[in-house]
């Protein structure tokens, strides 16, 4: 192939319209199961977890002290233009694959390509960092009714003497796996009941917590000015992960045309308001250099001498990030079941299990994977890539829907993102600051990620393309 062969293949897009079509005639893969109510528990199941329960207490303590409930509104302003952007292409191209088939089909190929292996940093990685975040939550809450767990199998290697593996987290992430595989319907039924419980110790916190603010634990405001406060939405960003597995899960949902904007908005709507009010709780029952990084709301309620609520708030915890896992994992399954069917990865990631109409094979694999990461390697530092993976995911959605607006402007819009320009360029500018905000080392990280991305598309992905493929077929049928 020549030099201009290769950039027509690598700029190739795959038209929305096509990707508009793909969709109705996928009636007979995956099992069409979910509502707009799902999709919204979905998303608050993915959101609502290790930000609320742990990030909180990090940037509170660290960077933005009370001024945290800004880094809130500025992560949750930076979201809600993505988020604007994604209900856009969700319901106009209801197909699973996320902003991997958004960007497919604005950037061509290699962009999507791009932005598919990214997408393994927001989810696969997001997923294992919070199996080690259950683990620890679970051994917490074991100490409490006497059972201690030797450290060899709860911890592992390298990060405490004597630690040979993180047992509980490779047990969380296998149980999880196993509801995935049996169905999307059942995933959907045991992640509404998880929310529910969550969000029952989230309003415990918020109700009972405000009764022991005490106003001049917030002063001063913002200990680090606006500098902490970027710092502190650029962590906590990790928090607002998760609304967009909901468009992940496209090709599953009754009605995606309505319901997709509903549940990805709703989610994130209520969400934004959670933390903030559970933010300003925190930083007003604890001064902020007070609190605990590790277990913050439990530990601001046992300070105040409340043990029974805060062992309460410790099951939430458990229960928060199980479903937040529960969804990375779907959205990752998704989204290499959507790169297979385009050929960029094996046919093997996109079957589907004849009985439970699941991509068992895409789950399965991602179920291995986070696993042994979870199990193996001490997360923390390498969950600094998730916040980076999914800003760089942001910012490609937010310019996706600026051009498709002019590539292929008649397209039937379901839901239109408003005042366009406007709201993508806002999008793209908040996303890039929070970006810039994050540690040089998370940076090399990412480009080392993407390299071995390059080199995975340039060995396999281009030559089995079924985009580049078909258009050699076409031409081969006019010659």
């Amino acid at each position: 192939m020549n030099d201009t062969g290769l950039r027509a293949q690598l700029f190739r897009r795959k038209p929305a319209a096509a990707l508009m079509a793909e969709a109705e005639s996928h009636s007979g893969g995956l099992k069409r199961a979910l509502g707009a109510l799902d999709l919204t528990l979905l998303g608050i199941g993915a959101i609502v977890g290790a930000g609320i329960f742990v990030l909180t207490g990090v940037a509170a303590a660290r960077y933005a002290g009370p001024a945290i409930v800004l880094s809130f509104v500025v992560s949750g302003f930076a979201c809600a233009m993505a988020a604007l952007c994604y209900a856009e292409f969700a319901a106009m191209i209801p197909v699973a694959g996320s902003a991997y088939s958004y960007s497919y089909a604005t950037m061509g190929e290699l962009v999507g390509w791009i932005i598919g292996w990214d997408l393994v940093l927001e989810y696969a990685v997001a997923a294992a960092a919070v199996a080690v975040g259950w683990s620890g939550y679970l051994t917490v809450i074991l100490h409490g009714v006497g059972i201690y767990l030797p450290v060899a199998i709860t911890n592992a290697p390298g990060s405490v003497p004597g630690a040979i593996i993180n047992l509980p987290a490779l047990l969380v992430v296998m149980l999880i796996t196993w509801v995935l595989y049996i169905g999307i319907s059942e995933s959907a039924r045991i992640n509404s009941i998880i929310v529910a419980v969550k969000l029952i110790v989230v309003g415990a916190v918020i109700v009972v917590g405000v009764f022991f603010v005490r106003p001049e634990n917030w002063s001063p405001f913002a200990p680090m000015g606006w500098t902490g406060v970027m710092k502190g939405a650029a962590v906590i960003f990790f928090a607002y992960i998760g609304f967009d597995a909901v468009s992940t899960a496209a090709e599953e949902v009754i009605d995606p045309k309505r319901d997709l904007p509903l549940g990805i908005l709703g989610s994130l709507l209520v969400c934004t308001v959670l933390y903030i009010l559970v933010a300003g709780v925190l930083t007003g029952m604890v001064p902020a250099h007070l609190i605990d990084v590790n277990a913050p709301l439990a530990s601001a309620f046992a300070l105040r001498g409340m043990h029974a609520l805060s062992g309460i708030i410790s099951l939430g915890a458990v229960a928060g990030l199980s479903s937040v896992l529960l969804v990375m994992m779907l959205g990752q399954s998704r989204v290499f079941f959507a790169v297979s069917r385009d050929g960029l990865l094996p046919p093997a990631f996109s079957r589907i299990h004849p009985k439970y109409r699941t991509p068992y094979i895409p789950t399965t694999l991602t179920g291995i994977g986070v696993g042994i990461t979870a199990a193996l390697l001490p997360i923390q530092e390498i969950a600094e890539l998730t916040n980076i993976g999914t800003l760089f995911a942001f910012v490609l959605v937010c310019f996706g829907v600026w051009i498709l607006r002019h590539v292929e402007p008649d397209l039937k819009r379901p839901f239109r993102t408003p005042l366009v320009p406007l709201v993508p360029i806002l999008g793209v500018i908040f996303c890039l600051y929070l970006m810039a905000s994050l540690p040089l080392v998370t940076w090399i990280r990412f480009f080392v990620w993407m390299g071995i991305g390059l080199v995975i598309y340039f060995s396999y992905g281009r030559f089995h393309s079924r985009v580049q493929n078909n258009a050699v077929e076409r031409a081969r049928g006019h010659g």
